[in-house]
């Protein structure tokens, strides 16, 4: 194997989640990366993201943690509501345990407030908006990578994470369309304390600290606290047969969502009814993939692994990604192409099965009454900045 003199160049396409927490981790471990955006301004849309332990865990490696915690929120307890009357199913302590069983805490925040901090560690040089990939080629000794507006880069490691849509996946793994889920969902969020007020005829004495589903026949929706518990996300999912418009998120009228939860809880409904305006997403993920790299090339995240939201992992895996392809080329930096051996033989197992894992959990959603959710605990006790599981003392 060649030993090389010179730093690795790593271009980065796509400045998501994943492509800087990749970039991001990277960095800190002196290596010269270049991040390609297809937009034209840096941003991130969509409101709350669940961040569980094994997520936190990588936070916390890029000595982010505290910065996180300063926007993020952990909620205290995990709560199963019926879906018509409101009543308390079941209730789970998460404050406090998940740090002692797994190695660090559930929480949930804001993408755009993630984003921003995950941004801030990648010198703003090294980020170029405005670069939609069309095109990337392997060569012997280097990948090739081509925007839309004419520019050309070579890079000795490219790491592909433009999303669902992905270019490059296209390029080395063929043409597939995303698959349709079968669900729909309407994202939202309303201040905590508007919250709190119309919460006061709830058969459950809601605090703003937890997080809350209620799972019926047709769909789940999700209460839960973001922005150090200013606001209150919702995720409201719904079992569909058909995503008949070509676009992923289309404006929704609020009346459209109200009508889909006729019947459900009353004070869930009062909620969704403080809604504004309303978006409507298809929920699209993919098979597996085989492997996750190909010569110079590497996949990670959406592009590599989309995944239903019943596990509330996409961007938890992201995390992990690239925290683990950073770890690999430090380890491998004289031998790149070996370190995307290792990183797909590493991830593609993992990825793959909470992938599968995401997609049985929404079908065991669907049965009246729902059976007790699939383990996760392997999931939250991964270390991926080690590559190992978390022992508890």
């Amino acid at each position: 194997m060649s030993t090389r003199n010179r730093k690795l160049k790593i271009a980065v396409v796509g400045a998501g989640i994943g492509g800087l927490t990749a970039a991001a981790a990277l960095t800190q471990k002196g290596f010269e990366v270049q991040v390609y955006e297809r937009s034209d301004k840096l941003g991130e849309v969509g409101a709350g993201l669940q961040m569980g332990p094994n997520a936190v865990k990588v936070i916390r490696a890029l000595g982010l943690e505290d910065a996180y915690m300063k926007t993020a929120s952990e909620p205290e307890n995990r709560i199963s509501l019926t879906w018509d009357t409101g009543q308390l199913r079941s209730q789970e302590q998460l404050r406090g345990v998940m740090e002692k069983t797994y190695g660090a805490a559930y929480t949930m925040s804001h993408r755009a407030d993630l984003h921003s901090l995950l941004m801030s560690q990648v010198p703003e040089k090294n980020i170029h908006t405005g670069h939609a990939c069309v095109d990337a080629e392997n060569f012997e000794n280097h990948a090739v990578v081509q925007f839309s507006n004419g520019k050309e880069i070579e890079a000795d490691i490219v790491i592909a994470s433009d999303g669902i849509h992905s270019v490059i996946r296209k390029k080395l793994f063929g043409d597939s369309k995303p698959r349709f889920s079968g669900q729909i969902c309407w994202r939202l969020s309303v201040p905590m304390d508007d919250f709190l007020r119309v919460n006061e005829k709830s058969p459950y004495p809601f605090t703003g600290k937890e997080y809350a589903g209620w799972i019926g026949p047709t769909g789940h929706v999700l209460f839960y606290p973001i922005r150090a518990g200013e606001l209150l996300n919702i995720f409201a999912g719904r079992v569909s047969s058909t995503w008949a418009d070509e676009n992923w998120a289309v404006p929704s009228a609020t009346g459209e969502m109200m009508e889909a939860y006729a019947g459900w809880n009353e004070t869930m409904l009062s909620v969704l009814s403080m809604a504004t305006e309303a978006y409507k997403w298809g929920i699209h993920d993919r098979d597996p993939l085989p492997n996750l790299n190909v010569g110079h090339i590497a996949m990670m995240g959406d592009a590599a692994h989309p995944m239903m939201p019943t596990l509330a992992q996409g961007g938890a895996m992201a995390l992990e990604d690239g925290m683990v392809i950073a770890r690999l080329l430090n380890a491998n930096a004289n031998d790149p192409q070996q370190a995307l051996i290792e990183y797909s033989k590493e991830r593609q197992p993992r990825v793959s099965r909470v992938q599968l894992q995401a997609r049985q959990q929404f079908l065991n959603n669907q049965l009246h009454p729902a059976p007790p959710p699939i383990s996760v605990g392997w999931i939250y006790g991964h270390d991926a900045v080690d590559g190992v599981d978390f022992q508890q003392s």
